[in-house]
């Protein structure tokens, strides 16, 4: 008997377009495929991609803590119960996919979930398939490079604190931060402390109807929403080819 496969499928920041052809092969070779969805029950973005591709009656909605920041435990708990709903749809399934927002390797929902499945089921075969990212989305949406020559690129979580985010903008080459809404303020702050905001921009709900681009200098403290993308440019001077 072959083993059962769970394929981590990124399906891009919200735009449906933006889903490569291989990730939506994937999601339809799929016997089923799982979405997250918070406790509170409304559609996530993963989902509303997904129903682009296949029906409602192949999806499956699993629940996930995934605005639980406080309680370790309760956390814990749906962390634990999603994980054996997954191990149970493998036992009756041959493929599995979840649908992921982004890139299943990129602050994912996805790598927790393997190495909780990884434990249940120990002969699954895990794979993933690629998807694009936001900060790819709101550089091509914005204008701004992300990268050129030799300069580095530097991606930081927001909620790993403002004083992480200040370290990587007082370094060289782009800064992309991510989930920073609630901290917009901070972001801002050290946006304007390390003399970065001027070329900075951010974006929400990149691809939908309620997408919203600005330039960092208009971030007055005001919550974000919580999936908000920033990109700080290098600091260049204008040089043609001078960083290849």
């Amino acid at each position: 008997m072959s083993s059962s496969r769970l394929i981590g499928v990124g399906v891009g920041p919200g735009d449906p377009e933006l889903v490569t052809v291989k990730g939506v092969n994937a999601l339809r070779a799929a016997d089923v495929v799982v979405v997250p969805v918070m406790d509170s029950g409304e559609r996530g973005r993963a989902e509303a991609t997904v129903l682009h591709y296949v029906s409602q009656e192949k999806i499956v909605r699993v629940v996930f803590a995934l605005n639980e920041r406080s309680d370790h435990a309760r956390r814990e708990a749906a962390w634990d119960a999603a994980g054996e709903r997954v191990a149970q749809l493998l036992a009756a399934h041959a493929s599995v996919a979840f649908a992921t927002i982004g890139d299943p390797n990129v602050y994912s929902t996805f790598t927790y979930l393997a190495q909780t499945i990884r434990e249940l089921v120990p002969d699954v075969v895990v794979e993933t398939v690629p998807g694009i990212t936001a900060m790819q989305d709101l550089a091509a949406r914005s204008g701004a490079v992300l990268t050129e020559g030799t300069e580095p690129l530097t991606l930081v979580p927001v909620t790993a604190g403002s004083a992480v985010l200040k370290d990587a903008l007082n370094g060289p080459g782009t800064v992309v931060a991510y989930k920073f809404g609630r901290q917009a303020g901070e972001v801002a702050e050290a946006l304007r402390e390390t003399g970065r905001i001027e070329d900075a921009v951010w974006g929400s709900a990149l691809g939908l109807e309620s997408e919203s681009i600005r330039p960092a200098g208009e971030l007055d403290g005001a919550p974000l929403p919580y999936l908000s993308t920033l990109i700080a440019p290098a600091r260049r001077d204008g040089t043609r080819g001078g960083k290849l």
